[in-house]
């Protein structure tokens, strides 16, 4: 697949038109959310592009980025919108609304499974086997074609995954447990930046 990859320093363009459904995801530089700062952010409209921001890690000024994020009218996929989702809050300070998100989708649908990981998902549902090489490398500094292909990987399939776990979900009738769970996940990371990782459900 040709994927047409852009990157760009500190902000989206105020003129880029990506649709009313964009995939996201985030690249930091640990999963601390007050000590590992938000590196990148990756976006797709679904149609193999990836617009990549570098932000500014001095100030953080993403006017046209944040308007996006906040924009109820448009929706937003992640795999595991809860560490995203939790830096963009911390460091964009945008809340971020209308959320889908693979790995919970996942979870719920693919009850014939316990590794619910992207890389999984796409070898499942695209076919394709990804490598996830530089998963732990620095995002903080230059980066390398290898990484920002690597960047790019983990948003242009997010739609189709979506798409095709949310089959499943109709299917079996979990849909609206699924629609439910996508309720309480800004909660889960406001629960998360106040410190509070444990299961606060359990007994």
């Amino acid at each position: 697949m040709n994927i047409d990859i852009k990157l760009h320093n500190s902000d989206i363009p105020a003129d880029l038109k990506l649709g009313n459904i964009v995939a996201i995801d985030c690249e930091f530089m640990g999963l601390n959310v007050k000590r590992d700062p938000l590196c990148l952010i990756q976006i797709s409209s679904g149609n193999s592009d990836a617009h990549i921001v570098q932000l500014n890690r001095k100030s953080y000024n993403a006017p046209n980025l944040v308007k996006l994020l906040g924009n109820k009218n448009i929706c937003k996929i992640f795999h595991f919108a809860r560490a995203d989702i939790g830096h963009i809050k911390h460091y964009l300070k945008v809340e971020v609304e209308n959320i889908l998100d693979t790995k919970i989708a996942s979870k719920l649908a693919r009850s014939y499974s316990d590794n619910h990981s992207l890389k999984t998902l796409i070898k499942e549902f695209i076919n394709i086997d990804i490598s996830k090489q530089f998963q732990s490398s620095d995002f903080g500094g230059k980066l390398s074609d290898s990484q920002l292909k690597y960047c790019a990987n983990d948003v242009i399939y997010l739609h189709k995954i979506h798409e095709e776990l949310n089959k499943i979900l109709v299917r079996e009738k979990r849909i609206d447990l699924y629609k439910d769970c996508l309720k309480f996940v800004n909660t889960r990371v406001n629960l998360d930046l106040a410190s509070f990782k444990e299961d606060i459900w359990s007994h």
